[in-house]
């Protein structure tokens, strides 16, 4: 047709390449699959990439439109590692979100030797005091997570294990001296001391090495945290037509469990972000999160790449 009509150039079309993310799909039909079957929530379930999933899971437009500056554009087929998605998404929230401190796999302490020990001011972002700052409360109950206490430390521990000193994020210094167990063996509660003169200061002589973040169990704040992670197992998991790409779920996909934040983020409305510290960046739920009553995050991206572990 065009070597018959009277237009003195034949307009040129460039075909590019679609984007392919490892760990995930991007065919319309698969995706409309895996809702009809109830294998995801919805269109905005956070594992789905979706603009609606990727939005209820804390991605800022920023964020994707680095990932898309440092993949380009190919005319050969691509896939991209989904490590340069979470990268791309992990830097942008840096500067971006403030941080607090919440808990997600809670373990009791106890200060024996609390005698009204002082909260201290921290601010919700080192490098950016425009953020503002908020109260630390401390009491003789505290919250740390689990995973920093081990009975039988491996070689370089550095966090808390009985008869060994850390530091108290924003506050004291604290030794472990005595772990309470149940009937079956586990480790329920800590008896922990503090030394007063060590509030938000290392003394000349002593070499503190770990620091570990907490809650104060009179303030903390009950709340839903949904760990998502990548949506299958495999890379490629249609690679291979004759197998069902459902197979390769991925059960560890979501994992819910019931943890606690800092009050300042439990009032959070829909959609705000925030960096748990040590732990990864969060948002509310824009869907189910009902501040100060309901509080529910979602997981972001965590703070490094542990995926390949």
């Amino acid at each position: 047709m065009l070597d018959n009509i009277s237009i003195p150039c034949h307009p040129r079309q460039y075909e590019f390449s679609r984007l392919e993310l490892h760990y995930t799909i991007t065919s319309k039909r698969k995706l409309l699959q895996l809702v009809n079957e109830n294998r995801v929530s919805g269109w905005d379930d956070p594992r789905m990439p979706t603009i609606s999933g990727m939005r209820r899971r804390g991605y800022k437009p920023t964020g994707i439109r680095e990932f898309a500056r440092r993949i380009g554009v190919s005319k050969s087929d691509n896939t991209v590692d989904m490590a340069v998605l979470e990268s791309a998404i992990r830097e942008d929230l840096e500067t971006r979100v403030p941080r607090v401190m919440a808990v997600l796999n809670p373990l009791k302490v106890i200060i024996t030797n609390y005698q009204g020990a002082q909260s201290r001011e921290a601010g919700f972002h080192p490098n950016h005091p425009e953020f503002g700052s908020r109260l630390v409360p401390f009491s003789r109950e505290l919250y740390i997570e689990a995973d920093d206490f081990a009975e039988s430390p491996p070689p370089g521990w550095q966090r808390l294990t009985i008869g060994n000193e850390v530091r108290l994020r924003y506050s004291y210094v604290m030794r472990c001296d005595e772990a309470v167990k149940d009937d079956s063996g586990k480790v329920i509660e800590l008896r922990c001391s503090i030394d007063h003169d060590t509030l938000g200061k290392n003394p000349v002589g002593r070499k503190v090495k770990g620091v570990i973040h907490f809650l104060d169990c009179e303030h903390a704040v009950p709340a839903e945290m949904r760990l998502y992670d990548r949506l299958f197992d495999l890379p490629e998991p249609d690679a291979d037509r004759e197998v069902d790409f459902c197979t390769h779920l991925n059960p560890a996909s979501l994992t819910v469990v019931q943890g606690f934040v800092e009050a300042c983020a439990a009032e959070a409305q829909p959609e705000t972000s925030y960096q748990f510290e040590r732990l990864g960046y969060f948002c509310t739920d824009r869907r189910d999160h009902i501040p100060g009553s309901k509080p529910i995050f979602n997981r972001t991206v965590t703070l490094k790449d542990t995926w390949a572990r």
